[in-house]
């Protein structure tokens, strides 16, 4: 397929408006403007666009929600906190391709009957945010943002707040509270952001790719990019693969193609000739396949067929070298590391998981431990405010499904 999110990047230049001009940058702008707004929404519908920070929730039906809402104002968030070990796919388009994200935002706000738009940037990210402030500058000085865009009456300008570096504000409403100035901690739903979100106001909150496909939708219209990819997913997705792979990147692709293809096809196998033990298909809170389960479909809507999940697309590919238990161990670390503390499944369990998975790998394990650890992950699951416990609890399921006997081993042998 043409690539529509990553088109020009291989131009040192790319992320110059000139650039992005040239190969027909904010034409969709200009196009959508001729649109009414509810219009653009439909058309987004009829995209079947889903959104790419995880949950894959329909777009179009979310903005709906908030369009139904008669309160203004409303708010547009791009969610660009890219925390998730194993993701860097909204990197690139922030750091290559400014101007499709401002662009899509742009349009998007239009269509939501939004003035205000917020772009949350991941606090690791600081190149990212010089590139995308010069991008933004050059957009206000073509007018493709302020009070009179394209000389149209339409009104949108975008703030870039920066975070500080925390995991969790990645989950929609802890962004929110962090953007509101609060400790960035989720709340509890409902209500639901599209009705109660930033400042009380009804508040759309989607990630940096997802906005970037509205550009294109616009362009060529629903329906023709209902037609790539896979049927109940479908669109361009960006796949970011790293680990024990010959070629590490990130790789536009239909959505749908499979975790098999993109590991040896597209990322030139395993390095070194080795064999494939196991794969994170969407980051280290989606749960483990092993190497002989990967013919799955990479979509929101096969994955889960498989005991797993899309989730951001990062996949973390591991060789017949790697010990599952210490890869266990170190992403509880980092869940430990990342929770906010709110709620007690997630602040006590989490560190529980990591003590005992840590006992075991340190040669401590007890008989038993394998069981305790289920049992912990099982009374986390589906009673945490956000899914970052649920994420720690689900890994440690599907790591002692696929791979206990290296559990017992290092409890049997220390």
């Amino acid at each position: 397929m043409e690539r529509v999110l990553l088109k020009n990047i291989e131009n040192p230049n790319s992320a110059d408006i000139n650039e992005y001009l040239k190969i027909g940058g904010y034409k969709s702008l200009s196009k959508a403007f001729a649109l009414q707004p509810k219009d653009i929404i439909e058309e987004i519908k009829k995209s079947g666009l889903r959104g790419r920070g995880g949950a894959g929730f329909p777009t179009g039906m979310k903005w709906s929600f908030a369009d139904a809402d008669p309160r203004s104002p409303k708010y547009l968030i791009c969610n660009a906190d890219e925390g998730e070990p194993g993701t860097f796919k909204d990197r690139i388009l922030l750091e290559r391709n400014p101007h499709l994200l401002i662009e899509g935002i742009v349009i998007s706000g239009y269509a939501l009957g939004a003035q205000e738009g917020f772009i949350y940037l991941r606090g690791e990210y600081p190149h990212a945010k010089d590139v995308l402030s010069r991008a933004i500058k050059q957009a206000y000085k073509n007018n493709y943002l302020g009070d009179n865009i394209l000389g149209k009456g339409v009104r949108f300008h975008i703030t870039v707040y920066q975070g500080a570096g925390a995991y969790i504000c990645g989950e929609e409403t802890a962004l929110i509270e962090s953007l509101e100035g609060k400790r960035g901690q989720p709340r509890s739903k409902p209500p639901f952001p599209v009705n109660v979100g930033a400042w009380g106001m009804p508040t759309i909150v989607n990630n940096v790719e997802t906005l970037s496909n509205v550009p294109y939708i616009i362009d060529v219209g629903g329906e023709v990019y209902s037609r790539i990819g896979s049927k109940d997913c479908p669109g361009p997705k960006l796949y970011c693969v790293s680990g024990c792979v010959e070629r590490p990147g990130v790789y536009e692709l239909p959505m749908g193609t499979s975790l098999r293809e993109i590991i040896y096809k597209h990322a030139g196998g395993i390095k070194g000739g080795r064999g494939l033990k196991a794969v994170f298909p969407g980051g280290i809170s989606t749960p483990v396949l092993p190497g002989d389960k990967i013919d799955c479909p990479m979509d929101f809507v096969s994955m889960p067929k498989f005991d797993s999940m899309l989730g951001s697309g990062a996949v973390i590919v591991m060789d017949e070298s790697v010990c599952m238990v210490k890869v266990a161990l170190r992403s509880l670390r980092f869940f430990e590391h990342e929770s906010c503390g709110k709620c007690v499944p997630c602040r006590e369990g989490v560190e529980w998981l990591r003590k005992i998975v840590e006992r075991i790998e340190y040669g401590k394990g007890r008989e038993g431990d394998i069981e305790l650890l289920s049992q912990v992950a099982e009374t986390i699951s589906g009673r945490t405010f956000c899914p970052l416990g649920d994420g720690a609890a689900c890994m440690v399921l599907a790591m002692i499904k696929h791979f206990r006997y290296e559990f017992e081993e290092h409890i049997k042998n220390r």
